[in-house]
């Protein structure tokens, strides 16, 4: 007899491949096919694990990577909003809320709980371990547009003000990362990939 908790487990693990098929606007480094959910999700946490040491606070490294590797599972039903989008709020939202509580809830109670609330928490921001793991996030799109001559900037003419506006928030887990970022956005002007006004 399969106990029902491992059936539960199973059926969650299989929902999840969905990840795989959502497309992110981002392209790979140095190439033109877009990333989707799950490279990008995998990649902040080997990033998160490989720099922890940067971090404004000592952070729980396991925590941080299981925020990132489940951040992105509700645009399995909410679908991914461009950071930059002009007409949609790349912010939690009810939407996406439901999605969490949908799929997560598939897993046992216990398990459901600890998921819900680590997205939850990676979303307030507000715990050290959410500003890391919200640093990683808004870093490796950063890396792949400079390594993609503007990427996403370019194609969707996205001006200077917006995108270090966006990317500020890396200070908040991470200053010395932060500083390295800054100097690559004010880089990217002086490449003439990123328009300043």
């Amino acid at each position: 007899m399969i106990p029902e908790k491992l059936l539960q487990q199973i059926d969650f693990i299989k929902e999840i491949d969905k990840v795989k098929y959502i497309q992110r606007k981002t392209k790979l480094f140095n190439s033109d096919r877009n990333e989707n959910d799950a490279e990008h999700s995998w990649h902040l946490a080997l990033m998160a694990i490989v720099l922890a040491e940067h971090a404004n606070e000592p952070i729980d490294v396991l925590k941080v990577v299981k925020m990132v590797l489940i951040h992105d599972i509700v645009e399995i039903d909410a679908g991914d909003t461009f950071i930059y989008d002009t007409q949609k709020n790349h912010s939690n939202t009810d939407e996406e809320l439901l999605a969490a509580k949908r799929i997560f809830g598939m897993l046992p109670q216990a398990q459901a709980e600890e998921m819900i609330a680590i997205w939850e928490e990676f979303e307030a921001g507000v715990s050290i371990e959410a500003r890391f793991a919200r640093s990683m996030d808004r870093l490796e799109p950063l890396l792949q547009n400079t390594s993609n001559s503007g990427g996403t900037w370019k194609e969707f003419d996205v001006p200077y003000q917006k995108v270090y506006e966006k990317k500020s928030v890396i200070k908040e887990g991470s200053e010395p990362i932060w500083s390295f970022a800054e100097g690559l956005i004010n880089d990217s002007v002086e490449q003439g990939i990123l328009r300043k006004d």
